[in-house]
């Protein structure tokens, strides 16, 4: 991503305050979510949102929900309280990592982008696999002795499925709803205990496990999409539909704050790709 010149730094402060004279930086997220968010504010979404908060001089406000089915009907377009409903005040304003061009929110400019990739616990007869086409063609014995985990939706188990290794997946919900741990927490857990040896899993999450892990313990190979099979994403933030004045001022401070979002990522071990822009999905 471009970093503006200077004349970006200097319309950001007039832009911000006049677009949003607002005492709060109000964000919805999910209290149990590492590596993005967590209650103790520790996540990589915690981070930018302390610094964006930070730069409007405002005081950060979070909506905790768990980031499942209804999170944005409960958050983002929920009204403050009952007797809001008309003055149009709501519990939260910023939604800090949504896909780009999701389509419940309006979202800003992607301000990262990475991928699945297959990772594999080191020392556990699986040390060749340089490549996941590997899996595919290995003898039907030491086919059938794989333990890889497979989720119930997901560019990963589309290629377990192209490839004809359904029959080897473990299965994992991708929304838990377990109070205690979320899917990057759970896998984590369960390739340290052995209950799998490998998961084809989005590139935050893996981040989550390698940074928990002793170094050198997983190979890490990038999935890479193709036509029909996308692996790689960029993600952007995300406003209600129509406010484009918010959304305005967080393109500003993602263009003039990107190299500190990239150290606070890089930080979590996420792999990067560059950011691939599209056009935005709608400015409603």
């Amino acid at each position: 991503m471009n970093i503006k010149n200077i004349a970006v730094g200097l319309c950001l402060a007039s832009i911000s305050f006049s677009s949003l004279s607002e005492e709060k930086f109000k964000v919805c997220a999910d209290p149990l979510n590492p590596p993005y968010s967590t209650k103790n504010k520790d996540g990589f979404e915690n981070k930018i949102a302390a610094l964006f908060a930070k730069e409007l001089g405002q005081t950060l406000e979070y909506t905790w929900f768990p980031q499942r089915i209804g999170f944005i009907r409960n958050t983002l377009t929920a009204p403050l309280n009952d007797s809001e409903v008309e003055s149009k005040t709501f519990k939260c304003d910023v939604i800090m990592g949504v896909p780009a061009g999701y389509d419940l929110t309006l979202t800003t400019e992607p301000y990262y982008q990475s991928t699945y990739v297959l990772l594999i616990a080191k020392g556990r007869g699986w040390d060749d696999i340089k490549d996941p086409a590997q899996l595919v063609d290995l003898p039907l014995q030491k086919q059938e002795s794989l333990k890889i985990a497979m989720f119930d939706q997901g560019p990963g188990t589309t290629w377990l499925q192209k490839n004809g290794l359904l029959d080897q997946g473990i299965p994992y919900q991708s929304m838990s709803g377990d109070d205690e741990n979320n899917v990057a927490m759970q896998i984590d857990k369960d390739l340290k205990s052995g209950k799998i040896d490998m998961v084809i899993l989005w590139g935050p999450m893996a981040g989550y496990v390698i940074t928990n892990s002793p170094k050198n313990s997983y190979a890490i190979i990038p999935m890479k999409s193709s036509p029909g099979l996308k692996f790689d994403f960029a993600m952007a933030m995300g406003v209600r539909n129509g406010d484009k004045a918010r959304k305005a001022t967080l393109d500003k401070l993602i263009a003039n704050k990107s190299k500190e979002i990239q150290a606070f990522i890089e930080g979590y071990d996420v792999p990067l790709l560059p950011i691939q822009k599209k056009p935005a999905h709608n400015d409603d």
